[in-house]
């Protein structure tokens, strides 16, 4: 089955990703914003959507979703855990394909899997990210080089 949707658990992944907003505290809406602009920039260079799931209680200002309907954040309500909704939604998914459920803690994982879908730990995930944003970049300037070769050819 094809991967149809990356379902992050975001507070794991910013746990896991210190590089991001440095000196920001992990539950900060900084921290959180900078972590919804890396998974966007990776969304775009695979074109696979990506849920984003965070724990809402304490959450004084809660952020729209993006404006694209490909990256989508969600708070859990009161009573309720990021968790839960990543496993409600690897059901609902499942007549769809595969999603892919990013998170450190491993009886999620394994929910997730026994549910049909795959799962991933952050520093996996980041290295993924890392490595497709670094090879992206690498053929945008390889595409640039080729570019203006050609351009200066005419001239």
């Amino acid at each position: 089955m094809a991967l149809i949707r990356i379902l992050v658990d975001g507070y794991s992944l910013l746990h896991n990703w210190p590089q991001l907003a440095p000196g920001k505290a992990r539950h900060s809406a900084a921290a959180r914003d900078e972590l919804i602009h890396w998974l966007t920039l990776y969304q775009d260079a695979t074109e696979t959507p990506i849920t984003i799931f965070f724990d809402g209680t304490g959450i004084t200002r809660k952020p729209q979703a993006g404006a694209t309907s490909t990256v989508e954040v969600l708070y859990s309500r009161s009573g309720q855990t990021a968790d839960q909704m990543i496993e409600r939604a690897a059901y609902r998914f499942r007549p769809y394909g595969e999603v892919l459920a990013v998170t450190d803690d491993v009886a999620e994982r394994e929910t997730v899997i026994s549910l049909g879908g795959m799962a991933s730990s952050c520093s996996n995930f980041i290295q993924t990210i890392e490595n497709t944003l670094a090879e992206l970049a690498d053929e945008i300037k390889h595409h640039n080089r080729k570019e203006r070769h050609r351009f200066e050819r005419r001239r």
